[in-house]
């Protein structure tokens, strides 16, 4: 019964998984290079924005503290002016008296005098009470003589402590200013009054005003009172407590000043005094690096803002570097992923064509190996009268002398029987040797067959097969052989070889009155060069290079296969060595060219 065919669908569905498969591979390749580029840009960008922070607001510190250093420098220029004044004898015997309209403008006059002398920006003296005797402003219409300012806290301190200190608001001016003072007191350490200093300072908000940064300085309760920027002056920067609502009240520090919150969020903090701060300001919401520099003599704090705008362009070049080099690496992996996979196919395809060349290989030596053993069929073929004929002969023989036999052993001749039996034998031993080396011969060998053997006796093998019909062809051989001469080989193909070339001069010289062949077997350096020559009218120059060709002959249709030649030169080819063939005197010469196995020749001669 024929089984139905099987069919496969194996290739088909590999080729579906292919289609499926190819789009989802490029979109998780485009998913992995979107994340991965995303996160990269992310983290670095975050980094270096951190970095830069960080280095920003160390600056910004440094800067800071020069600030401070400036604010400072000036206070303390005027610090110890009032302690000064407050020693001076006319100062303290005027208070420790009624001051009439001539001492008081004598006073006004020395303040006035001392005030431009030390660059101050107003001085004034009080009584016991608060009320300002004496001002240095005394011509002007704000002058602060007959006002009384027992309210401030200033005059308080120095009451209690014998100095105070106290910024604000004017009161008469309206210009905000700090006040220094320092008690008078008598010579029995009584109280009688207060020489005060007002400082203003316009000229250092004017230079903070060039700056593109915002610089405050806010007092202990959180409120700005010195800004380089008016927008930013009189914030509260912290809450106010309704206890300190009512001080400022009492004290009018801000005397007419409304003060607006300053509304502002912290992102995050990045160490002590330092911290980006998110602010709704003057001039709309915006992200500002703000450091804080407390100043503890004069319990103030000094506040720097600034606008961290090569924080975020640091953040972005590190960004964009770092998609750059997460892209270069990405495609750099891809190709190198590619290369691999060339590399897989490459090798893939390497020992899938090895496996072709094999197993073609394998097939060739096949054919070879066939076409060899049809080769020698076709030879043994083509010998097979001559070899019929050459058995045919002693089997008469043999018959004849079997009958003869007979007859002696009927006539009770045994003595004549005992001496016919070695001529029986002779024929017998000369018949089985016919037969046994056809039967070699014919055999298939395997080829890449390799065994010691000497090369002369091929030859004579080849010419024992070919007897009959060197025989009947009346040729006369010339042997010249440099015997032994060994050679690594098979022994059955090179029999074959030797037999195509034998037959293919025989066939040269059938039609020549006088046939020859000449053998000869000699060394050349380390090879053996065995040479068949004859006298048959050699080869026409166009066919000699097509001698060795398959299925090339020159002979009549029937009479060869033009395989012959073809096959003895793969044969000696395979062995190592070189078949050629030319023309030399009347005919053809062939020469096989085999190297020497310098193994065996060693062991036969260790002395060379």
């Amino acid at each position: 019964m024929q089984r139905a065919p099987v069919v496969s669908f194996q290739p088909q569905t590999q080729g579906l998984l292919a289609l499926l498969t190819r789009p989802l591979r490029i979109a998780l390749l485009i998913l992995l290079l979107l994340a991965g580029l995303f996160t990269v840009m992310h983290l670095a960008g975050r980094h270096a924005e951190q970095q830069a922070l960080h280095e920003e607001g160390k600056l910004a510190r440094e800067q800071l503290a020069l600030y401070a250093g400036t604010l400072q420098t000036l206070i303390d220029r005027y610090r110890a002016l009032p302690a000064v004044l407050a020693l001076d004898p006319e100062l303290r015997t005027a208070l420790d008296g009624p001051v009439d309209n001539l001492l008081q403008r004598q006073l006004n006059l020395k303040l006035e005098r001392t005030n431009e002398a030390a660059g101050s920006t107003t001085l004034e003296l009080l009584d016991r009470t608060g009320l300002a005797v004496a001002a240095s402003n005394w011509r002007l219409a704000t002058s602060f003589v007959g006002h009384n300012y027992g309210f401030r806290p200033y005059f308080q301190q120095t009451r209690t402590r014998g100095s105070g200190r106290f910024y604000a608001v004017g009161v008469t001016s309206g210009i905000p200013g700090y006040f220094l003072s320092q008690a008078v007191r008598n010579e029995q350490d009584e109280f009688l009054g207060a020489v005060v200093v007002k400082l203003e300072f316009p000229e250092l908000e004017q230079e903070w005003s060039q700056r593109p940064d915002i610089i405050l300085v806010s007092d202990a309760k959180g409120v700005a009172f010195i800004a380089n920027q008016p927008g930013w002056r009189y914030r509260e920067l912290q809450p106010l407590s309704a206890q300190s609502r009512a001080e400022l009240a009492t004290t009018r520090q801000y005397d007419k000043q409304p003060l607006a919150p300053l509304a502002h969020r912290t992102l995050q903090t990045l160490g002590e005094g330092s911290r980006m701060v998110r602010v709704d300001g003057p001039v709309g919401s915006a992200d500002y690096l703000w450091e804080s520099l407390p100043l503890p003599s004069e319990g103030w704090t000094l506040h720097l803002l600034r606008n961290p705008q090569s924080v975020a362009s640091s953040g972005r070049s590190a960004a964009l570097a770092a998609g750059g080099a997460w892209l270069a690496l990405f495609f750099l992996g891809l190709f190198l992923h590619q290369r691999w996979r060339m590399a897989r196919l490459r090798q893939r395809s390497r020992e899938e064509l090895e496996r072709l060349v094999e197993q073609r290989t394998a097939a060739l030596r096949t054919a070879q190996d066939g076409l060899v053993q049809a080769a020698k069929l076709a030879a043994l073929g083509q010998m097979s009268t001559a070899l019929a004929h050459e058995i045919n002969q002693p089997l008469t023989a043999l018959q004849m002398h079997l009958a003869s036999l007979r007859l002696m052993l009927d006539n009770n001749q045994l003595e004549q029987a005992r001496k016919a039996l070695p001529r029986h034998e002779e024929l017998l031993q000369r018949m089985a040797a016919l037969t046994s080396h056809l039967k070699t011969y014919a055999r298939k060998t395997p080829g890449g067959l390799r065994e010691c053997l000497e090369l002369g006796s091929v030859v004579d093998k080849s010419l024992q097969l070919l007897a009959p019909n060197l025989r009947d062809a009346q040729v006369k051989i010339h042997q010249e052989l440099n015997v032994p001469a060994w050679i690594s080989g098979d022994a059955i193909r090179l029999e074959q070889v030797m037999v195509n070339l034998l037959r293919n001069s025989l066939d040269a010289v059938a039609d020549k009155p006088h046939p020859e062949l000449w053998i000869t077997l000699c060394r050349e350096e380390d090879s053996w060069l065995l040479s068949v020559a004859d006298n048959g009218g050699g080869i026409a120059d166009a066919d000699l290079p097509q001698i060795f060709d398959p299925f090339f002959t020159t002979k009549p249709a029937g009479a060869g296969l033009g395989i012959g030649l073809a096959v003895s030169f793969a044969i000696v080819h395979e062995l190592g060595g070189t078949l050629s063939a030319a023309n030399q005197g009347e005919g053809a010469v062939f020469r096989l060219r085999l190297p020497v196995d310098k193994t065996r020749e060693d062991s036969l001669c260790p002395s060379r």
